[in-house]
């Protein structure tokens, strides 16, 4: 028996080697991968993580490995892809390039071990070990004057602990132009891959920055001239206690100067010293009368409709960029 295991050990270390040759070998010869070339790969047992992996996370799915490889802000340990008979194609294909350029070891798993390997979750046969990616400190940001560009926009999110709802905020956040994302340091949701394939790798390319003390970073950022908008649900008693600050819906936003807008968490929404520092508070007016329970939205889709109903505001856009966005 411990002569089959020993064996057993050498295929697998034997088979990841010879995927690794073939791709570097690839690569060298310009050729395109996929297809016969792949078809040439080994099926590779996946031998332990070694311990120099060790503090790795696997990443999971072809947009955040693609877009991963494309911002090298990660460590990429290896590259596991899983393949159909047809080979390669695409963004695949890109992917398998990227990694070869790299010389990122690669190597082609048994669907039934990628899928333990991904806890099951949904992984298009791609996953990545990489290092964990952490938001930078605000301090980081840098100046950013009120009067360079009027229409700036940074989201701020306090308490975030969903993280496939982080990563629908930040999927709506980078399509729609938010300039910046400030997330807090305390009670929030960290950058997990969960979070990454949730905002289809927007997380991978995105300015992420993170601040334990959400409401001095407000106060500081009013006083140097920005418009700090909170966010509350249907005018009720949460925000009697702050009613000196006026609220209103965000359709009646009039966006004419830099702007900071805040979200809460998914239960209790913003907190009282973060809700005493904004200036102003927008809501999301429902369309009926609604019973207990009904009457507030999940937080990745009030962002969808708060930071469109502010961003359709912009009309930075030239005819001829709109029509090549188009």
């Amino acid at each position: 028996m411990a002569l089959l295991w020993a064996v057993r050990g050498a295929t697998s270390r034997f088979s990841g080697r010879l995927l690794a040759r073939h791709s570097s070998q690839a690569a060298r010869r310009g050729e395109r991968p996929g297809g016969e070339e792949l078809s040439r790969l080994l099926l590779d047992d996946l031998a332990p993580t070694p311990r120099s992996a060790e503090g790795l996370e696997r990443l999971f799915g072809l947009s955040p490995c693609l877009l991963a490889l494309r911002a090298a802000r990660r460590r990429v340990a290896r590259l596991l892809l899983q393949a159909g008979r047809s080979g390669l194609q695409g963004e695949r294909a890109e992917l398998l390039r990227a990694a070869e350029a790299r010389d990122i070891p690669v190597l082609r798993p048994r669907r039934q071990k990628l899928d333990a390997l991904c806890r099951y979750q949904v992984h298009q046969g791609v996953c990545m070990e990489v290092s964990p990616l952490q938001p930078r400190p605000w301090t980081e940001v840098g100046e950013a004057r009120p009067g360079d560009d009027p229409r700036q926009l940074w989201l701020v999110l306090e308490g975030l602990q969903d993280p496939r709802n982080l990563g629908g905020v930040l999927r709506s956040a980078h399509f729609l132009g938010v300039d910046k994302v400030i997330t807090s340091g305390r009670n929030s949701c960290p950058l997990t891959p969960v979070v990454s394939k949730a905002s289809a790798g927007a997380m991978e390319v995105m300015d992420l920055f993170s601040t334990d003390d959400l409401a001095s970073f407000l106060q500081a950022r009013a006083r140097e001239g920005w418009l700090v908008a909170g966010t509350v649900g249907c005018l009720g008693p949460e925000i009697s206690s702050f009613s000196e600050i006026p609220v209103t819906s965000c359709l009646e936003f009039l966006w004419d100067r830099p702007t900071v807008l805040v979200l809460g968490n998914e239960g209790s929404g913003l907190s009282k010293e973060v809700q005493a520092s904004c200036q102003l508070l927008l809501t999301i007016l429902p369309g009926r009368q609604l019973p207990s329970g009904l009457d507030s939205l999940n937080v990745s889709v009030a962002a969808g409709i708060l930071l469109h109903s502010i961003c359709s505001q912009r009309k930075g856009f030239s005819a001829e960029k709109r029509e090549q966005l188009l």
